[in-house]
């Protein structure tokens, strides 16, 4: 499952950097996946949203429905 998580995080990369931020893989612990906000979303207010109902809905939909997304710094 981490290769697809992995795989999922490089095709929505561009579109996270086309808004000049970046988004990071750091680990998959159990049905947990982090990851690291960087460039303009690292500090954007926008961030929780991007995270729970962008990235990780569609990474609920693209590899597993149980999959989370935790942010770590």
């Amino acid at each position: 499952m981490e290769e697809k998580v992995k795989n999922f995080i490089s095709e929505i990369r561009p579109m996270i950097q086309a808004h000049g931020g970046d988004v990071e893989y750091v680990a998959l612990i159990g049905v947990t996946v982090q990851l690291r906000l960087l460039g303009a979303c690292a500090h954007c207010p926008g961030a929780v949203m991007t995270l729970k109902q962008g990235i990780e809905a569609q990474l609920r939909e693209a590899v597993d429905p149980q999959l989370t997304v935790e942010r770590v710094d």
